[in-house]
């Protein structure tokens, strides 16, 4: 029956993935701590692992198809490897000094990305407008990397963003083709997740391998049943009404 509710949930995450596009970490993490009680630091590292098994696929896609600047990836992981070990340590540090305390950090940190992510996702369609009106602004290998210590640091302590806010302060300083931005994104989330699976497996041992196999076992073929009906559902509305429950749901952890 736990395998069950498990994998069902990955499938209700998976679809939505497909339908919306709307990336795993945001989805999932607040389901395993509300819905399934997981501890959130457990979660966090869970969910991270979760998200990179489930970007593989795309990653390989978009490599094969060459919607990939190598470059910016690099320049991004070079930041975001470092953040997230930052990161990941700051959370063993807190469980070492404050114990229980770090879910209540966790908790709140998460809160805060699930109020900013999804006002994001609702001006994502304007943002990629005018990224494809003006020319790129800042173009400096170290300012890459800048934007992936940031995003590095808070995929760190909340296994959430690194797809999202990648995307988003790409799209507030560049301009490349969107199938570019996205297979760049993707890839360097790839990347980024299993990194930061890694650091929580060795620092603070808390990936639950059981779960994540449950989670993806119902993921894939939401995954493939989303996709199918991203063509025949209003997508942009289910994406308005996703965003506006993720809304409700960091407010709620945020007064928790």
């Amino acid at each position: 029956m736990d395998l069950m509710i498990k994998s069902l949930v990955g499938f209700f995450v998976g679809t939505l993935i497909g339908m919306t596009g709307v990336g795993g970490g945001v989805l999932l993490l607040p389901i395993l701590i509300f819905g399934l009680h997981v501890p959130p630091l457990r979660a966090v590292g869970s969910d991270a692992l979760f998200n990179f098994v489930t970007k593989i696929g795309a990653s390989a896609v978009h490599l094969k198809r060459g919607t990939v600047r190598r470059k910016v990836v690099l320049a991004l992981i070079v930041g975001s490897a470092p953040g997230s070990y930052v990161g990941v340590s700051f959370l063993h540090y807190l469980r070492a000094t404050r114990g229980n305390g770090v879910n209540h950090f966790i908790t709140v940190a998460v809160g805060v990305l699930l109020v900013v992510i999804p006002g994001f996702l609702f001006f994502q369609k304007k943002l990629e407008d005018r990224a494809a009106v003006r020319p790129s602004t800042i173009k400096s290998f170290a300012w890459m990397g800048l934007i992936g210590l940031v995003a590095g640091f808070l995929v760190g302590i909340t296994s959430v963003g690194s797809g999202s806010i990648v995307m988003m302060l790409l799209l507030l300083f560049y301009s490349f083709q969107p199938k570019v931005m996205v297979g760049t994104d993707i890839v360097h989330a790839l990347l980024l997740t299993g990194v930061t699976s890694i650091l929580h497996f060795k620092i603070n041992n808390n990936i639950d391998p059981h779960l994540v196999g449950a989670l993806l076992l119902g993921s894939v073929p939401g995954g493939l049943l989303g996709s199918y009906l991203s063509t025949r559902v209003p997508v942009p509305w289910l994406r308005r009404i996703l965003c506006a429950v993720l809304l409700a749901t960091g407010t709620r952890m945020l007064m928790a």
